[in-house]
């Protein structure tokens, strides 16, 4: 396999972004809630000149993720079978 010494040896060119990842953590931090499109329009309401791909690449690079919402548990009720029903064309669970 032939690769080129150029290919081995590259060094991305790209700045590192710290500020921004700084931020996006920030905000990340204080808006649990809110995902990487809603992280975007806030930074750029702030003056950063971002694109969401970029936000979405950065985000996900940090292992930030939505938390999710705990579902309160609903009180246990005892089920109630449905009435069978008791004549030709007639539903037994449309009345009670």
């Amino acid at each position: 396999m032939n690769i080129t010494r150029k290919t081995l040896v590259y060094r991305s060119r790209r700045s590192p972004q710290d500020a921004l990842r700084m931020r996006l953590r920030e905000l990340a931090a204080n808006r649990v809630r809110f995902g990487y499109r809603r992280l975007t329009v806030m930074l750029r309401r702030e003056g950063w000149r971002v694109n969401p791909k970029r936000i979405y690449r950065l985000y996900s690079e940090d292992g930030l993720t939505v938390r999710t919402k705990v579902r309160k548990k609903l009180a246990r009720r005892s089920r109630v079978p449905t009435p069978r029903a008791t004549r030709p064309n007639h539903s037994g669970a449309w009345t009670l």
